[in-house]
Parts: structure tokens; C-alpha cells; sequence
């Protein structure tokens, strides 16, 4: 992973004027200065002390201290925070950052690290839901995925900006029914005023998008390297040796084979009256039998099983198609955006841990993954440590 970012640095002769009183319930907005040369130590790769300014709240009477940039009430500066969130992001452990910083005469211990990166995720969070409140996105991406939390399957659950590839927001659901994930994609397709929603081919999504009331593509990647894998394998099969057509089925072999080269040619065409040669295809195997209990599917039921769900999906599978020629929007076939998203901002980090112990840290660390990999190059980190 690369995130072009800037770790925060110290600034000593930037002090920022007070602007509101930070004693509970006071809110006092006039100030006077109270001292103005304060030594204080400091842990930092330049500094080993800083001034630091004492003020005075003229509507309280409170005093309290002002700190330079990069400088808080902490005895490490903000660049060794951000240092330690870097590191950890990148892919060291939070033991591994600690032996790092040591062999740069800087020793933090682990747990230390630990409560940097969970503090800053927790800042990222804020960040994100404060920038969500402006954003308008016509392509939403959707995708689940799963890690493992104290032993358990833990389902996260990740949306992007389709059109950029920026994570709108990574949350953790209860399951993968249609009820759950209705209640994870509904309110955050309401709040950026979404048209289309992206996902893979899984029922539940389905159920979903139509009770958002958006158009849905169904992500071909999903259905197409399923569905030509049993073209492939039937028509290996029926070559090598036909099966007997069940009674009621009036179908040839020659026909069974040229009705597999169709239904290849319309997964991967496209056509614009794909639905009306589904439909008629559908009709020819619609008389396949079922199986009965504990035996194997024919491999006639089975085309009809494959055929009636390209059908009913295909409005779905064809969505960006239809969209494009009456509203004039480019939507992607596929649901890379999601997957991509999961990859760098889930996965990534997660693929050398053993798990995480909280479904916190779970949000914390995969927000502040997205966070940092979505924003600009050069990207400053002093944003997230910011009081």
C-alpha cells in the first residue's frame, strides 16, 4: 500500500489564539494573556522543549495553556503520533512500531501505539460523517465482507462513491438477511441522494435496492464466470455422452448445443432483446423436471434453472446499459469500486493480523486505512490530531 501523506510537524512559533473558553458550560469568548513563557518538555525528532502560553478566560476566570502547532498537553509531539499511525497502517504491528521508534531513539510501547492509532480512527469517524453531510453521489457501491473479531466472523460492511472510488463508510452488520442489509444501504443511499446502487448478485442486495427505490446493477463479474463454466462443463459433457431427454422435454442434443452457444453469446453481448430470446429459451427447458429428494440435478434442469435466472435478472445485469442510452450516465458493469475499496482499505492491513479484538478497532483502523488512501498526495496528517 502507498499513502503519500505528511506526518504533522512542529511549528513553535505558530500559537493559535484562543477562540472559545475549553472549560464545560462556560462558552467565554474574551481572553487576556495570563503567561506568556512556558518551558515545556517535549518527546520530537527536532525538539526536546517548547513555549507554551498561558491564558486567561475573562468571563470565568479560568486559565489554561496554549500549545504551538504540532504540540498538545501530551509529552510526545503530534509527528511521533503521526509516525506510529503511519507505521501501523503501512503494515507493522503495533509491537513492530514500538521496536521501530526504539531503534530511532524514540521507545514507545505498544500499547501506546495501539491507543494512537484507536484515538485517530475514532477522529477519522468524525471526520468522515461531517463530510458525508455535503456529499451528493449518484453511484453508490456496495460490498460485505468478513474478518474475524475474538474468535468470531465479524460481517463489515463497505460503500463507496462508484464514480470515484472514495469510501463513504464502513460500518458492522448484524447479518447478511435482506432486513440487515436494507437497514445498512437504505439510510446512506437517502443521505447522498444516490440513483444507482452497485452490488454483487446476492438475493438479500437485491431485495435491498428495490426498497430504496434506485436502479441496481448487478456486478457481471458475479454471474458470468459462473454461468460459462456450466457451458462449458454441459457442453463437454452432452458431447462426450448425451444424456437421455426426460419425456416431455422435446429438445435434440444439436439443439441443446446450439442453445448453449446463444445463451453464451448473450451473457456476453448484451443484446438489447436479450430478455425476449431468455424468454424463449426459458420455454423450450421450462418442462425439465426436478430432481427428486438426494439426487443430482439433470443437467437439462439445470439449464432452465441458469436461463430463468438471467432472466429475471436481467434488467439488473443490463442496467448500465439502459441508463446510459435514456439518462446519459456512464454506470460500471462490475463492482470494482467495492471490491477495490475492501482490498486496500479491509484487507490489506487485516491479511497479516490474527484478528481484532473489538469491532471498534475493526471500524477504527479500516476508516482510517480508507481515510488516508482516499485523500490527495501530500495529504496533512496534523488534520487528525488537531484538539
Amino acid at each position: 500500500m502507498r499513502l503519500r501523506v505528511q506526518i504533522p510537524r512542529v511549528k513553535p512559533e505558530r500559537m493559535k489564539r484562543p477562540e472559545v473558553c475549553p472549560k464545560e458550560g462556560c462558552q467565554g469568548k474574551h481572553f487576556k494573556p495570563h503567561q506568556k513563557n512556558c518551558d515545556k518538555p517535549l518527546q520530537d525528532t527536532e525538539y526536546d522543549r517548547v513555549n507554551v502560553e498561558r491564558w486567561k478566560c475573562l468571563r470565568c476566570g479560568e486559565t489554561f495553556r496554549v500549545y504551538p502547532e504540532g504540540v498538545s498537553g501530551a509529552q510526545r509531539s503530534d509527528r511521533l503520533k503521526g509516525a506510529n499511525v503511519l507505521l501501523y497502517v503501512l503494515g507493522l504491528s503495533y509491537g513492530g512500531v514500538g521496536d521501530f521508534m526504539s531503534g530511532l531513539r524514540y521507545p514507545v510501547g505498544k500499547t501506546t501505539v495501539y491507543r494512537d492509532v484507536q484515538a485517530t480512527g475514532e477522529k477519522v469517524r468524525n471526520l468522515r460523517q461531517a463530510w458525508l453531510r455535503g456529499q451528493k453521489v449518484r453511484i453508490v457501491g456496495g460490498d460485505p465482507t468478513h474478518v474475524r473479531c475474538g474468535g468470531e466472523d465479524v460481517i463489515v460492511g463497505v460503500t463507496v462513491n462508484a464514480e470515484t472510488g472514495v469510501t463513504l463508510d464502513i460500518c458492522i452488520l448484524d447479518n447478511e438477511k435482506a432486513e440487515s442489509l436494507t437497514d445498512w444501504l437504505q439510510p446512506m443511499l437517502e443521505r447522498v441522494g444516490a440513483h444507482v446502487l452497485i452490488t454483487d448478485d446476492a438475493d438479500a442486495l437485491k431485495t435491498a435496492a428495490d426498497q430504496a427505490g434506485v436502479h441496481h446493477q448487478v456486478c457481471r463479474q458475479h454471474v458470468t464466470p459462473n454461468l460459462l463454466a456450466f457451458i462449458a462443463k454441459a457442453a463437454d459433457k452432452v458431447l462426450k455422452s448425451p444424456p437421455p431427454v426426460p419425456q416431455g422435454l422435446e429438445i435434440s442434443v444439436d439443439q441443446f448445443l446450439e442453445d448453449l452457444m446463444l445463451l453464451e453469446w448473450i451473457m456476453l453481448g448484451h443484446p438489447g432483446h436479450g430478455d425476449k430470446l431468455l424468454e424463449q429459451l426459458y420455454m423450450r427447458y421450462a418442462a425439465a423436471p426436478a430432481p427428486k429428494k438426494g439426487r443430482r440435478a439433470s443437467i437439462w434442469y439445470r439449464m432452465r434453472n441458469h436461463i430463468l435466472h438471467l432472466w429475471d435478472n436481467w434488467r439488473r445485469l443490463t442496467c448500465y446499459r439502459t441508463l446510459k442510452h435514456t439518462e446519459d450516465l456512464e454506470v460500471d458493469e462490475t463492482n470494482n469500486c467495492s471490491e477495490r475499496a475492501i482490498g486496500w482499505a479491509v484487507k490489506e492491513r487485516y491479511r497479516t493480523m490474527r484478528g481484532y479484538k473489538r469491532q471498534r478497532s475493526i471500524l477504527n483502523v479500516t476508516g482510517l486505512t480508507a481515510w488516508l488512501r482516499d485523500q490527495s498526495p501530500g495529504y496533512d496528517m496534523s488534520l487528525l490530531f488537531a484538539s
